[in-house]
């Protein structure tokens, strides 16, 4: 689908439906996707769960025994089938060589994840020394804050949005606690205007530049959580580097899902899901208690990694590694754009119907500003509409107080997952509204 690059969603809609001679509604035009999407072939690579066996499925309103409606992939993507092999050659790994598994095999448990960092900074666009795989994504942030969070009396807040990630929040209002300040004093949260559901780029730039002299360290999401708004790290970090700040992103819902460049951007820190095992390999078990720290990132690791969990990694990696995130940041443009269009054609407020139930779309409208997830909101009760996909086979995310998170998956989601979500909701808004 080359020959729509530099095109709008909508506008790729038309002129396809318009081509195929049906409206741009019909199942047609996602048929037309589909077999002209060059990552199609990607979906193969993982399981997708049956409607039958999710556990809030009703096999009275659906055929269980249909794939399900997989849209949650910014919460939990679905499981990569060589997983499962490459979590079972490690079982026996371990049956058969007990504790030399450490040093032999094709993924030594002692520095397994060395075999995959390669592939992990290609996700992140950094280079593979930048990158280190460990821990979780809490236990990375505080690590990376003790690091780079050097207050002083004349600089020491930290500036993040208001609705951050929760466990981000607390782990920046600990670290300054932790430092002998006031979080009241030294977390500057900033908010969207009065009206607005999104931060502007410009207000933030405002705030590090008026502010940023009393600003330690700038440490905002890749992709907000909630609104699903991407945020312009470039800008940002510039901005930040220019008053003197340490600029650091939180990119658990960024990694994988756009198109980053942190090495490109001169990005100080950052953390997704997994992050870093710190003395030289070379003389690590010489136990002389004299620390060795190996160069760069890799002076943050704290232990090996659990091989179960290097496993699972590794087989999503590497099916990342079949294509590039420019390729699949293109059919997601498309992919999320083409849902985005049916939800407004069927679901906007309609002032002529007012007792029909409607959907907002928080998320900005400008597909640079979001990644692959919507997030809707709607004008009857949210926990009926959310309880009303489940029971058709729709796997979504609720996030309080009031919004619905979609995210269809390049890597895996079709186009006809995305016409089906469209159909279903008409019967969960129709249902959820009696």
């Amino acid at each position: 689908m080359d020959e729509f690059v530099g095109l709008n969603p909508r506008e790729v809609v038309q002129r396809v439906s318009s081509s195929l001679g049906c409206s741009p509604t019909s199942a047609q035009v996602a048929a037309y996707f589909d077999k002209h999407d060059k990552l199609r072939h990607l979906r193969d690579q993982f399981l997708v769960p049956k409607i039958a066996d999710l556990p809030p499925s009703d096999l009275s309103l659906v055929d269980g025994t249909k794939e399900c409606i997989y849209l949650v992939g910014n919460s939990l993507g679905l499981q990569p089938k060589m997983a499962q092999k490459y979590l079972e050659e490690e079982l026996e790994k371990w049956a058969k060589m007990g504790v030399h598994g450490h040093t032999l095999g094709s993924r030594p448990w002692a520095w397994a994840e060395d075999n995959i960092e390669g592939l992990m900074a290609n996700v992140v666009g950094a280079k593979s020394e930048e990158v280190a795989l460990m821990n979780g994504l809490t236990v990375n942030l505080h690590l990376l804050m003790l690091a780079f969070y050097k207050p002083t009396a004349a600089r020491h807040k930290i500036l993040l949005e208001n609705k951050a990630f929760p466990s981000d929040h607390y782990a920046v209002e600990s670290q300054i606690r932790l430092r002998g300040f006031d979080p009241q004093q030294s977390m500057l949260l900033l908010s969207p205007r009065p009206g607005e559901e999104t931060l502007r780029t410009e207000d933030i730039l405002e705030v590090i530049e008026k502010e940023g002299d009393s600003i330690a360290v700038v440490m905002f999401s890749g992709v907000q959580y909630y609104t699903g708004q991407l945020f312009n790290m470039a800008a940002i970090t510039e901005a930040g580097q220019r008053k003197g700040c340490y600029v650091g992103f939180d990119c658990a819902h960024a990694a994988g899902n756009v198109e980053l460049k942190l090495h490109d951007w001169g990005v100080d820190f950052a953390c997704w899901l997994t992050g870093w095992w710190g003395h030289d390999l070379k003389t690590r078990f010489q136990m002389s208690n004299e620390l060795e720290l190996q160069p760069g990132v890799n002076g943050f690791r704290l232990s090996n990694q659990p091989i179960l969990l290097v496993c699972p990694l590794q087989a999503s990696l590497q099916v990342f590694n079949m294509t590039s995130m420019q390729a699949l940041r293109r059919k997601s443009l498309l992919l999320t754009g083409y849902l985005e269009y049916l939800i407004q054609h069927y679901y906007s407020e309609d002032p002529t119907r007012p007792q029909k139930p409607h959907v907002h779309i928080m998320t900005p409208s400008d597909p640079q500003q979001r990644g692959c997830q919507l997030s809707l909101s709607f004008s009857i009760p949210i926990r009926r509409v959310f309880q009303e996909l489940e029971r058709r086979g729709v796997a979504c995310d609720m996030r309080e107080p009031s919004v619905l998170r979609i995210a269809p998956v390049p890597l895996y989601n079709s186009f006809s997952d995305v016409h089906r979500f469209i159909e279903t909701l008409g019967a969960a808004l129709a249902a959820g509204s009696q």
